[in-house]
């Protein structure tokens, strides 16, 4: 008899085991998915993105359409749906809303939706358009600005992408957000903030902004180390901020640089991107910039000096970021 109950104790202890494994939730490495993030892929695409092809991409061009078919043929591919509707990639915007002279354009709008907490979202944005072709004919192809920031969306979105074909897409949703007009005011962020938010402003967590990542300014150069300008993240969220260093200090250790961060920054930079137009409505943000350059705003900013390995690098910081945003149990708060 006492064999028995010895039998059936431990029975029942290695049945009570195996079901409490079986309840253990999976563990999921990110860095599986942030190896789809290339060089080489985002090359082959900033090539074609700031190639003269585009004209510069001058809001309401016909290069800044050829842009939008670029971006929205690479959701296709990669069967990632918009949320306007289906195939409807493109958020409207009418040359009414711009003025000056400037003619309809369009945000281009992908996502995926999350698992768990679809209503939740988490927001990556980049500018899609550039300055267009100089009085000279010179055509200023924007390969940093921000060719670097549009493709770098593309690759995290592809991963984010072969994360939810395995099994482990995001539990909040990811909007991948193409604005246009940024270069003569923020209009296509604007618009989509005040004006026709796809989702509500109040369940968007966070926004990822990113607006030339591709290049090294003279302030970086002498020491040859990756690093990032970031601007904002602790502005409206400590948490967001403190996010941030844990993600980078975890997997990539690049020099995060601060300088214009501070409140009293002559160049103003937390209010000249895209990101500024979620602050405004208490949206906590983190602003990616790599700084400015010679070839700024001039036609030599160009894909050839587009330094592709930290690019990569500078993606897949970026990727992990709003991996953690979307996955962790609560939501970043506002301070």
């Amino acid at each position: 008899m006492k064999k028995l109950v010895i039998l059936i104790c431990a029975t029942t202890f290695f049945t009570s085991c195996s079901s409490s494994q079986n309840k253990t939730e999976k563990v999921v490495n990110p860095e599986t998915f942030a190896a789809t993030i290339t060089s080489n892929e985002l090359k082959d695409m900033l090539y074609t993105y700031a190639s003269d092809e585009y004209e510069g991409r001058k809001t309401g061009e016909p290069g800044q359409k050829k842009a939008i078919e670029f971006i929205k043929n690479n959701y296709r591919t990669n069967n990632i749906p918009s949320p306007i509707a289906e195939d409807d990639y493109f958020q409207d915007i009418p040359a009414s809303y711009f003025g000056n002279g400037i003619k309809d354009s369009e945000n281009v709008i992908a996502y995926i939706k999350g698992s768990e907490k679809p209503d939740e979202v988490i927001i990556i944005s980049a500018h899609l358009d550039h300055i267009g072709i100089s009085r000279n004919g010179d055509i200023n192809n924007g390969a940093d600005d921000d060719g670097s920031g549009t493709v770098a969306i593309l690759e995290i979105a592809e991963a984010f992408r072969a994360a939810e074909k395995s099994g482990n897409g995001p539990k909040r949703t990811i909007l991948f957000l193409h604005v246009t007009g940024e270069e003569i005011g923020l209009y296509g962020s604007r618009y989509y903030a005040d004006e026709d938010p796809i989702f509500p402003l109040i369940n968007t967590v966070a926004n990822l902004n990113i607006d030339m990542i591709g290049r090294v300014d003279p302030k970086h150069e002498e020491s040859g180390k990756n690093y990032l300008y970031l601007i904002g993240s602790d502005k409206l969220s400590k948490e967001l901020h403190n996010l941030s260093e844990n993600i980078n200090k975890k997997y990539f250790n690049l020099e995060f640089d601060y300088t214009y961060n501070e409140d009293d920054d002559p160049n103003r930079f937390y209010y000249r991107s895209d990101h500024y137009n979620f602050a405004k409505n208490n949206i906590p943000v983190i602003f990616y910039f790599n700084g400015t350059h010679a070839d700024y705003h001039r036609p030599s900013d160009t894909p050839d000096k587009i330094n592709y390995a930290f690019l990569e690098t500078r993606t897949k910081l970026i990727f992990h970021t709003a991996w953690e945003l979307a996955n962790r149990d609560e939501r970043v708060k506002l301070d």
